[in-house]
């Protein structure tokens, strides 16, 4: 009989001790890891999910001497060192002698030595760190005392290739500890059920652990003294730094959120100039783990009194509530507002409030929208993915350098997982033939030739190199192309995306990490700088166009139409009623039970509006779609833009735009083949082979400071694509990347739900005399994509003059002709 070090009367005293309450979901969690049962704690930001997870392992410590006991598995590497701290502290408080330990990509290898000997009695590491650790065989007996596996912000992960992995790491665990229970951590997430089925399998049992309801939380927008009725996205919402920053000292402590890396430099830069005695950090996942440590400790000590931030401070990086939280821009997702807002209040029965700060005049409509979900409970799902091969062959690469595993055993646990539950007998032996001998068309070179199986059927590595690059190649799932940036005088200061420095020529300037840089050489995949004077670019990072979420597309939706309705109400709608007006007055306002189109002739041509409201990534494919569909009818060449809201189509001269027209051209029917087609396919599930082969192993970027470029890695790839496309046309990873290519990059399915109900559906056609409020930022987004000698912002700047001239003699008149 196992002594237990912790009573219950101990776990009321910690929490009295610190004037918390201990909620009836937590003492629910707890009674349901005694009972042997797995979970998903589903509650809002700051209620204690992490207290509910842990306690319940806690209350099984027998002594210092356990073995690993729990696996706490976190999304990020910035949670990580917080969470690691959190537990300890716990632990310590309630005066149980367990270790906590921290492994991640940030470990000293002399702290990895340590664990290889032996593990702590909890382990707080990332999906990559985790599995690469059960590459250790000699690590396989200390993993059969573990309890629980943790998996933290579960709906970060889930919908990824992270989450896939997640999965097989889960399940693996589960095959060297079958009494192990699985606690996930969710805090927005719009599919709970799925979501705990996923955590533990089709056959897994789990149990559902919500939180109290928690009181929406408080919406501000920070109106602009004038709102612009032709707005556009082609700057960062920086005329409102005045009124940002006379909030800011008001407050005692702030967050202030941005989408991108390159607006939180820019707002992090501006901010400062106004406020130069204001204690103020930046903190982006760019930036070295040093910095980003120092902006978090700033925050919780008080040192600090703002934190320009991206979505590296969204999740469970603790620190006491702030009191204000500021978002720069349209949100683009629900949950994602709402994780946000929780950063104020952060703790039970406290309220959260947070300020938005639009950067054009629609996302007021966003901020709207946005609240109107929250209030009604609705929130983004997470869709988990399926049979990502390249995944599966990296995990059994992984395992068979552990040199204690069979075939059937991982086969047996890929079952167990969502992912792979479909996986049949023909795929599996597809990528065992595919780690063993390369496939069909790679079978005759030896670096392809990574795993053997001995006589007893155990699989193994043999060929040391090849388990070396193995290793290094784990976290690749995660990899972008980026280079180091570090000082000349030395010292790592980021990184940053390798095509934005290749842009550069030494002495060149550039903002990064809250300071101006000039680049002075490039070596070994590293750019070395020194302080800078001039400021004048600012890199753009992948991932800076962020599309707009489904479900806050259709609660812009139906904003608009109660808008139209005269029925909408809220200090957002109100600013936009000129901008409203003249769109109803000129065209009409899009709505849920039909759809917007606007014929609009120019100098350039004849542009086609099309305004679905399904997301840039949508918007992009149906664009590619009527384009190529047209180019089939007639001669034409188009030019091609997208935003969130919808598409353009432009050519000197396109055919008289009527409804049978756009219904040929927007068909559901052959709507995957046809898009392959218009996005040149091939070419295009060529550039994303690149992330299938790294993460599969077919290419190596090379090794610490003598790493490949992109470009290299690029052309490696594609040799390797030519090469099967030629020799192995039926290769599963070749078609993975095609798959992927149109229901990830182009969100297949979100065209699809455009495309299929439009039989049916009313559409407005409309042929207003010039460019819309709607249309504008369109025909804006398409001229600051084109290479000009004309400044940008000077020739938008000009089309605004005009347009708005135009409104204001067309008010003119209908005053004088009501009156």
């Amino acid at each position: 009989m196992v002594q237990r070090l912790l009573s219950t009367h101990a776990i009321d005293g910690f929490f009295d001790a610190r004037q918390w309450q201990i909620l009836p979901f937590q003492r629910a969690a707890w009674q349901a890891y005694a009972d042997g049962e797995s979970m998903l704690i589903h509650a809002a930001t700051g209620q204690g999910k992490t207290l509910a997870a842990w306690l319940g392992p806690l209350a099984e410590a027998s002594d210092a001497q356990e073995p690993l006991r729990v696996l706490w598995l976190t999304p990020m590497r910035a949670l990580a060192a917080d969470t690691q701290a959190q537990l300890q502290a716990a632990a310590d408080a309630l005066q149980i002698p367990w270790q906590v330990g921290l492994r991640t990509g940030d470990s000293s290898s002399s702290q990895r030595s340590r664990q290889r000997k032996r593990l702590p009695q909890a382990l707080v590491t990332t999906p990559e760190s985790a599995s690469l650790l059960l590459s250790y065989g000699d690590l396989l007996p200390q993993w059969r005392g573990l309890r629980a596996i943790v998996v933290d912000e579960w709906h970060e992960l889930l919908g990824s290739k992270r989450g896939v992995q997640t999965e097989l790491v889960m399940a693996r665990l589960r095959q060297l500890a079958p009494e192990l229970r699985a606690i996930g951590l969710s805090a927005t997430l719009g599919n709970v059920e799925q979501a705990a089925r996923v955590l533990v399998g089709p056959s897994g049992r789990v149990r559902r652990i919500g939180g109290e309801a928690k009181a929406p939380p408080t919406i501000e927008s920070l109106l602009p003294d004038t709102v612009e009725r032709f707005p556009w996205a082609g700057h960062m919402g920086l005329s409102n730094v005045e009124a940002v920053a006379q909030r800011l000292q008001q407050a005692g402590s702030s967050l202030v959120f941005t989408n991108t890396r390159a607006q939180a430099e820019r707002w992090h830069d501006a901010l400062r100039e106004r406020l130069p005695a204001h204690p103020m950090a930046l903190h982006h996942a760019s930036l070295d783990r040093a910095a980003r440590s120092a902006a978090e400790q700033g925050i919780r000590d008080g040192s600090l009194r703002t934190v320009v931030a991206t979505s590296s401070l969204d999740l469970g990086v603790d620190f006491a509530p702030v009191e204000l939280v500021v978002q720069i821009g349209g949100p683009k997702g629900v949950a994602r507002l709402l994780q946000r807002a929780g950063r104020s209040g952060h703790a039970p029965g406290r309220g959260s409030h947070i300020l938005c700060v639009p950067t054009h005049a629609l996302e007021l409509a966003e901020f709207a929208a946005a609240r109107d979900a929250i209030a009604s409970g609705t929130l983004e799902k997470r869709e988990p993915l399926r049979n990502c091969l390249d995944v599966l062959a990296q995990h059994v690469c992984t395992l068979a350098l552990s040199g204690r595993v069979r075939a059937e055993e991982i086969l047996e646990h890929a079952h167990a997982t969502h992912a792979f539950a479909e996986l049949d007998a023909a795929r599996w032996q597809w990528i065992m033939d595919y780690v063993q001998r390369g496939g069909a068309a790679l079978q005759a070179y030896p670096q392809y030739r990574k795993v053997q199986q001995d006589a007893d059927g155990v699989l193994r590595i043999a060929d040391a190199t090849i388990a070396r690059r193995h290793r290094m190649a784990i976290g690749t799932i995660t990899a972008d192309a980026h280079m180091q940036v570090a000082w000349m005088s030395g010292g790592r200061i980021g990184q940053v995306e390798e095509r934005f420095i290749a842009g550069l020529q030494p002495g060149d300037s550039f903002l990064f990490g809250g300071r101006a840089l000039t680049l002075v050489r490039v070596r070994d995949m590293t750019a070395y700088v020194r302080a800078g004077r001039s400021r004048r670019l600012v890199p753009r990072w992948a991932g800076g166009r962020m599309p707009l979420s489904s479900t806050l597309a259709d609660a812009l939706l139906t904003g608009y139409a109660q808008a139209d309705a005269g029925a909408a109400s809220g200090p957002e709608m109100d600013a936009l009623a000129p901008l409203l007006t003249l769109q109803r007055d000129w065209s009409a306002l899009p709505g849920r039970d039909h759809l917007l189109v606007e014929q609009v002739r120019s100098r350039e041509g004849t542009h086609w509006f099309v305004f679905p409201f399904a997301g840039r990534h949508a918007h992009e494919a149906l664009a590619a779609l009527v384009g190529w569909r047209l180019s089939q009818q007639t001669p034409v060449t188009a030019t091609l833009t997208a935003n969130d809201y919808g598409f353009e189509v432009l050519a000197s001269e396109l055919p008289t735009l009527t409804e049978p027209l756009l219904r040929q051209l927007m068909t559901a029917e052959g709507l995957h083949g046809d898009l392959l087609a218009a996005i040149n396919g091939t070419e295009l599930a060529k550039r994303h082979f690149r992330e299938i082969a790294r993460v599969a192993g077919l290419v190596f970027e090379g090794y610490p400071g003598r790493g490949k470029s992109t470009r290299q890695v690029q052309a490696s790839s594609g040799l390797i694509f030519d090469v099967l496309s030629r020799y192995d046309p039926e290769n599963l990873l070749m078609h993975q990347a095609q798959e992927e290519v149109v229901r990830q990059q182009l969100d297949l399915d979100r065209a699809r739900q455009v495309l299929e109900p439009l039989p049916h559906q009313a559409i407005v056609l409309a042929t207003p005399p010039r460019l819309t409020p709607l249309a504008f930022p369109l025909w804006a987004e398409r001229i600051s994509s084109r290479v000009s000698s004309e400044d940008v912002a000077t020739r938008v700047a000009r089309m605004v003059a005009s347009l708005e001239q135009a409104a204001d003699r067309r008010r003119r008149r209908a005053l004088r002709k009501a009156g």
